[in-house]
């Protein structure tokens, strides 16, 4: 059986660390604070939410939350991320995407001042990441996976890494994260050749394509170590996730797997207040010049 790698450890950490710098900086500063910009009421969101609301108050962040209708205009949406741009209180902007299609999603996008975009949703925020400036906040998940392999103590250096799927929220920024790390990448999706075969030859798998238990048993070696970062919903049981690993089939075969749920996911949301409390910190080190 392989050793799970569980995410509450993970995140717990990256909770202790925050919490004693937030101690050790609000005294003579103020607390960090993070604006969440909603539009609508879906449901994956208002459960982020409810989870980032609950951290907020757990880790000592003020949160401010500001929600717009479905017909919200793409006028008001401009003035309401230039509003927090200027507000010098504030540290840290988390834009639920994907907003409705009567909205420009990349102006949007592209308006949030850089030193917020603590998701990386800006073109200047990825653009650090593959440049490896070190002041560029990467979206939250690729961080996360970081964060477990960190964790747990898997080597990377020298490493054969697999990262199956090259969305600009997960695969392409895990890989630019883990060349880093002096790990050798390589990026497959679901058009590539051979893919259980190239799969199967990584030391380490991260799996982030998006389809429910795609990656089956052929994919995976004794030795392997499995990052699962899908959340999907579980086609054989309604009202459940599942990952993109068919965890039941792999489990047994691999060394070392991320369970879903309980694993990265877990992670995302103290990788987000975390890059608010870096971001806070950033401006402590600013006012003390």
């Amino acid at each position: 059986m392989a050793e799970l790698l569980k995410g509450k450890p993970v995140a717990d950490r990256l909770k202790e660390q925050a919490i004693a710098l937030i101690q050790q900086g609000a005294a003579n500063f103020r607390a960090p604070k993070l604006a969440i910009i909603r539009v609508g009421e879906r449901p994956d969101d208002l459960f982020y939410e409810g989870g980032v609301k609950k951290n907020c108050a757990l880790w000592g962040i003020d949160l401010e939350i500001k929600a717009y209708p479905l017909t919200v205009t793409q006028e008001t949406l401009l003035a309401a991320v230039a509003a927090v741009n200027q507000d010098e209180t504030i540290d840290g902007v988390l834009i639920f995407a994907p907003l409705p299609k009567t909205i420009d999603e990349k102006a949007i996008f592209a308006a949030l001042a850089p030193e917020k975009d603590i998701d990386g949703l800006t073109t200047a925020s990825l653009g650090g990441v593959f440049t490896g400036a070190k002041d560029a906040f990467a979206p939250c998940t690729p961080v996360a996976v970081m964060e477990t392999l960190d964790y747990y103590g898997i080597p990377l250096q020298g490493k054969k890494v697999v990262v199956l799927g090259r969305s600009l929220v997960v695969g392409k920024p895990a890989a630019m994260l883990l060349l880093e790390k002096h790990a050798t990448v390589t990026i497959c999706h679901s058009r590539t050749e051979h893919l259980a075969e190239v799969c199967r030859g990584a030391d380490i798998l991260v799996a982030a394509v998006g389809k429910a238990r795609m990656v089956t048993e052929e994919f995976t070696h004794p030795q392997q170590v499995i990052i699962d970062v899908g959340i999907n919903a579980d086609p054989d049981q309604p009202g459940k996730i599942c990952g993109d690993v068919d965890f039941a089939a792999i489990e047994p075969i691999c060394a070392k797997i991320t369970p879903v749920p309980a694993g990265v996911g877990s992670i995302t949301t103290a990788v987000l207040l975390s890059h608010v409390v870096t971001a806070w910190q950033k401006k402590i080190s600013s006012h003390s010049r």
